[in-house]
């Protein structure tokens, strides 16, 4: 039985409750009327009635309400999309036409139930002109600004709120941005478009589906995506990066640059980021960020544009924008490029906009999250949520992830994180692809795989390996029996495996890769914790489960509680054991060097680094520093951005 059919029930039950307690009253009445005259019947007659419809009323609608109720309860828990409000941020200063045009194409927009609801907010922000500039009279400036206020106060909004804001001093762009929102909650969603934008008809209904498919629907929903694009994307921000190609069949696909024509915003990303900025600009930081155009208008520009902040900001979370893709050169937001703070004379329109005859609905449609494309700032593929559970996702991963039939295996135990992130710097410097992290369940783990890297869940992998042992193994050894059981599959694979530790660093691969030959099938790095395993037939045939058994055995002897286990020496003793030769490659301790320059102190060639975990982090961050190694900022994030073709 419904709730509905019970809550009826229940009403009915109470009607004739009623009915019974006015039955004597009732049947007293009657009795009077039959020893009356019949001219009494008719008061008697119309009060039943009465009752009877009272009855009714209260029937209907508590009944009605209770389906009313249900039914908005079922579309919201089916949608799981709450109401939320959706504010458009008009920033203007002193461009009259622009404006106007901007405000008539939102006007005619499309905003459907929402706009009959009057649920959609346009703020208009009015920059103030700059008192101490004398190249414009003053008297032209306030006509200017009043024909402005006199527009904007005369322009109707019927699909909710008009809010002007009217500043009493030049803010600029950079304030202008970033003064314009501060979320009220997490169900509040900010559309800024400047003044000369134009846009399409059909840009509202597109966006109320990405809200709903990319920001409510937990199986689409990414932490990484701060907002969406209207904007045809243009340029690559990263110097020598790949020119934009978007396969013409993908209409949505993610990207790392902000777009300022049209862009939605998140109301969490944008209140990270803004507590941010505010962070790094109290502190005298600037925005710059090496291997960028950025830096370059940064440079010429300064704190009139906010751009190089957010693409910092951008950079050190790992954060995506999403985008279109349309042919002909074909956007839902159109900027016409006037003369202003970014173009000296006008440009004019940069796309095409779109309208419902010049586009088809189903290029509108929106892809599940795991089946876009994501693109860095370098406009090179980006593939989030590799995270390997098990042997056959392994198998499935490896082969997206070899380069040249190699695997670099990192293992991430007792890692530190800045050391981590520093040799992600280095493996981007050396364009070196094809890693994958190996460790513990942590919140460095998933952000690795949140930002593209592939990892392997070692709690979750190796338990369904060992279980049948039962056997419980401390952290060391599963380290152990993890890069094991991986370079087993990758030899199945056909590939070579590069191990390294978490206190080793690559600096350069070309060195070890001169020194790796076909005439050695394994190769150790004196006391580094670098493992080269060759994928040979040798090789092949001696990693077997038999092997596998033997490192468990061996790991579990040789552990002691103040020695922490190397897992390369350990495979070499198996190894020489096995009657097998292994080939020691020269590696460089750095805590060994004295303070020089890096060229002095690499110019043997070596390519690889490493030092005790003993060592204190601070002193091997202040070596690294000396040598030039150290390719993090205080917040651990790369200086520099490196394009590769």
């Amino acid at each position: 039985m419904s709730d509905v059919q019970k809550r009826s029930i229940c009403l009915i039950c109470k009607a004739f409750f009623m009915v019974s307690q006015s039955r004597r009253r009732t049947l007293r009445s009657m009795a009077m009327v039959f020893t009356q005259p019949k001219k009494n019947l008719l008061p008697l007659l119309l009060f039943l009635f009465c009752i009877s419809v009272i009855i009714l009323l209260v029937l209907v609608s508590e009944t009605t309400h209770s389906y009313a109720g249900r039914g908005f309860n079922s579309r919201r828990n089916y949608n799981g999309v709450p109401p939320f409000t959706f504010l458009i941020k008009v920033l203007t200063y002193n461009r009259l036409h622009s404006l106007s045009r901007c405000l008539r194409s939102l006007s005619a927009a499309d905003y459907g139930a929402a706009g009959d609801r009057g649920q959609i907010h346009l703020h208009v922000y009015i920059d103030h002109f700059n008192l101490a500039r004398n190249d414009t009279p003053v008297e032209d400036n306030l006509n200017n600004a009043r024909e402005i206020l006199g527009f904007v106060d005369r322009f109707d909004w019927r699909f909710g709120e008009k809010v002007v804001h009217y500043r009493t001093d030049n803010a600029g762009l950079q304030a202008q941005w970033l003064e314009a929102w501060w979320p009220s909650s997490d169900h509040e969603f900010a559309f800024v478009v400047e003044d000369d934008l134009e846009v399409s008809p059909l840009y509202y209904g597109f966006l109320e589906r990405v809200i709903r498919n990319y920001y409510y629907d937990t199986s689409n929903f990414s932490p990484s995506v701060y907002g969406a694009s209207l904007q045809r994307p243009r340029f690559v921000p990263g110097k020598h990066g790949n020119k934009i190609h978007v396969d013409p069949k993908t209409n949505i696909f993610l990207y790392q640059l902000v777009g300022t024509w049209g862009q939605l915003l998140f109301p969490r990303p944008w209140k990270e980021f803004r507590l941010w900025y505010d962070e790094h600009k109290a502190n005298g930081k600037k925005p710059f960020l090496d291997g960028m155009v950025s830096n370059g208008w940064y440079k010429r520009l300064g704190e009139r544009i906010w751009t190089p902040w957010f693409i910092k900001f951008i950079h050190s979370r790992g954060y995506f924008n999403i985008y279109t893709n349309f042919p002909n050169e074909g956007a839902l937001s159109v900027s016409h490029r006037d003369s202003g703070v970014n173009y000296a004379k006008t440009a004019g329109p940069d796309s095409k906009l779109l309208n419902k005859s010049s586009i088809s609905s189903d290029s509108l449609k929106l892809q599940p999250l795991s089946n876009l494309k994501w693109y860095d700032f370098c406009f090179s593929e980006v593939v989030p949520g590799r995270v390997v559970r098990n042997l056959n996702e392994l198998g499935t991963i490896l082969p997206s992830v070899q380069i040249e039939k190699t695997i670099i295996l990192v293992s991430l135990y007792d890692a530190d994180k800045m050391f981590t992130r520093n040799l992600l710097c280095h493996f981007e410097k050396l364009n070196t692809q094809n890693h994958i992290f190996i460790g513990p369940s942590s919140e460095l783990f998933y952000d690795l795989s949140r930002r593209g890297h592939p990892v392997i869940d070692a709690d979750l992998f190796l338990d369904k390996l060992i279980k049948k042992s039962k056997t419980s193994y401390p952290n060391s050894v599963k380290e152990a029996l993890g890069n094991a059981y991986v370079v087993k599959k990758c030899l199945e694979l056909g590939y070579s495996t590069w191990v390294f530790s978490s206190n080793t660093l690559l600096v350069d691969k070309g060195p070890l890769i001169d020194r790796v030959s076909s005439q050695y099938d394994f190769y150790t790095g004196e006391s580094s914790g670098i493992l080269i395993v060759q994928s040979s037939s040798v090789s092949q045939k001696l990693w077997s489960n038999e092997f596998l058994h033997s490192i468990a055995a061996s790991a579990t002897e040789n552990l002691t509680p103040k020695q922490s286990l190397d897992f390369s020496h350990l495979v070499k003793e198996l190894v020489e054991q096995k009657g097998k030769r292994i080939k020691t490659v020269e590696t460089m301790g750095i805590a060994e060097n004295t303070v020089g320059s890096a060229n002095q102190s690499l110019g043997d060639g070596k390519a690889v680094l490493y030092w005790s975990p003993e060592v204190g982090s601070n002193i091997i961050r202040t070596k690294l520093e000396e040598l030039n190694l150290w390719l993090i900022d205080d917040v651990f994030s790369c200086k520099t951005v490196v394009c590769h073709r």
